[in-house]
């Protein structure tokens, strides 16, 4: 994965419908033909996915760590079997939240777990309070993710951070010992210098570096999926951020909306390097698993109607399909950065986006913005499951697959892509980590520093 090319790189709702005036009436999946394979109730097909998927986190992680592997190839179990990924993991400990939720594992299992996986990020190494992309899990030293990103990740590190809250949430009226991994989970993301970050500007950076300092000099500037770091920085009680620092840096003092439209849907936000179409899915995806986008404004936009809109193009990009790329349709849709096919038919990694349409589709993609387009999502995931002996492995649907050339597959997983299936599908359900994040006091006052208005 290069995340310097992600970065380089949502009808407005209903056209008759205010933002909060849409409701989802459940799909009716009719029989499938003679000799098919069996249609599944909706309840049937979330909890399959859910099931399956929580597999990578829990039967696949790294042994001593406990932590999210960067990626797990079932082909080749031993292949990059040490490295872990910070971002993976803080997506690992919302699963493991709702694999507790939904029985997959017992409650004393799962505390079990997130023991054994705070007490390693405790360890780990750290730069000014962040933890790097990648770590090695026998050890926790930095495993660089290029050769000047060998320090703090901030990007990673809130994605970590949003998780580690939904733990101190969960677990805050416990037994002795949830209480204390409730507070233990609260110290970790505390530690964080994430006014460190900001090289003294009204701006967070990405990246530091023990060796280069801030030498890459990435800027976190929307709209793309960096969103949950400044809101992790604002609500931080001890190395907090000012409104400024957001408005300059992720807002662009405004300069992040948008009026394009496409397929009669406003996109509302400037997507960096995909102003017609939006950008890859994961966008809508990753900042969202505890931050609540329902009902949630800042100055300049709606982060639901963002997010609807972005979710909507997609998919109507898949149903027009205008490179007649085989099966893209109302049920086979979703394009998101994932593993994709090189050109010699080999697993390479690319940012799928309409404007990047390479004819792989990413199954992350549609399932995880269930919360966003829920009749088209479950329709892809009925399309998953009927063609699940190419689709389902060992730890939940694979990554990525193109129905060109004979049904390609890359019979792959990897963490991010893998977290948000779980954790959104959970949010359609019951809002379970979005109830989690949202109601802790420090994201309350760190929205509040941010002028945002939160109305549920």
């Amino acid at each position: 994965m290069n995340k310097h090319h992600l970065i380089f790189f949502l009808f407005a709702l209903l056209l008759s419908c205010g933002k909060d005036d849409y409701t989802y009436t459940p799909v009716a999946f009719p029989d499938p033909p003679d000799g098919g394979v069996p249609n599944l109730t909706e309840e049937e097909l979330l909890d399959l996915a859910q099931r399956e998927t929580f597999k990578y986190f829990w039967d696949f992680a790294e042994g001593n760590s406990g932590c999210a592997r960067e990626r797990y190839h079932p082909e080749d179990p031993s292949f990059d079997a040490r490295t872990v990924t910070t971002g993976g993991t803080g997506f690992g400990l919302m699963a493991i939240l709702v694999g507790m939720e939904r029985n997959f594992i017992s409650r004393a299992e799962g505390v079990q777990r997130l023991t054994q996986i705070l007490g390693f990020l405790e360890s780990a190494d750290r730069f000014h309070g962040a933890w790097p992309h990648w770590m090695d899990g026998s050890t926790g030293n930095v495993v660089p993710f290029s050769p000047k990103d060998n320090g703090g990740d901030l990007v990673e590190t809130a994605f970590l951070a949003q998780g580690l809250i939904c733990v101190k949430e969960y677990f805050s009226e416990g037994d002795p010992s949830e209480r204390e991994l409730s507070q233990k989970a609260d110290v970790l993301w505390k530690g964080v210098e994430w006014d460190w970050y900001t090289q003294d500007q009204n701006t967070l950076y990405w990246h530091w570096s023990p060796n280069f300092g801030f030498d890459i000099n990435l800027g976190l500037r929307g709209y793309n999926e960096t969103l949950i770091a400044y809101v992790m920085a604002a609500a931080s009680p001890t190395y907090g951020i000012s409104r400024e620092v957001y408005a300059n840096g992720w807002a662009s003092n405004g300069g992040i909306q948008s009026s394009n439209t496409k397929y009669n849907l406003p996109l509302l936000v400037e997507h960096a390097g995909s102003p017609e179409f939006g950008g890859p899915l994961f966008w809508a995806h990753y900042s969202f698993m505890g931050l609540n986008p329902k009902g949630l404004s800042d100055d300049f936009v709606n982060y639901w109607d963002v997010n609807v809109s972005h979710s909507r193009i997609n998919y109507n990009y898949c149903v027009e399909n205008p490179k007649g790329y085989k099966d893209y349709g109302n049920d086979c849709w979703g394009l998101t950065a994932s593993y994709t096919r090189n050109s010699d038919g080999g697993i390479g990694y690319a940012a799928h986006r309409p404007n990047n349409d390479l004819g792989v589709v990413s199954p992350t993609a549609a399932i995880s913005s269930i919360p966003y387009t829920p009749q088209e999502s479950l329709r892809a995931l009925q399309y998953f499951h009927k063609n699940k002996d190419k689709l389902l492995g060992p730890a939940g649907f694979y990554d990525a697959f193109s129905p060109e050339n004979d049904y390609w597959v890359a019979k792959a997983y990897l963490a991010i892509d893998q977290g948000p299936i779980i954790a959104m599908i959970e949010n359609y359900r019951t809002a379970l980590l979005w109830k989690l994040f949202m109601k802790n006091k420090d994201v309350q006052a760190g929205l509040d520093r941010l002028n945002f208005s939160y109305v549920p």
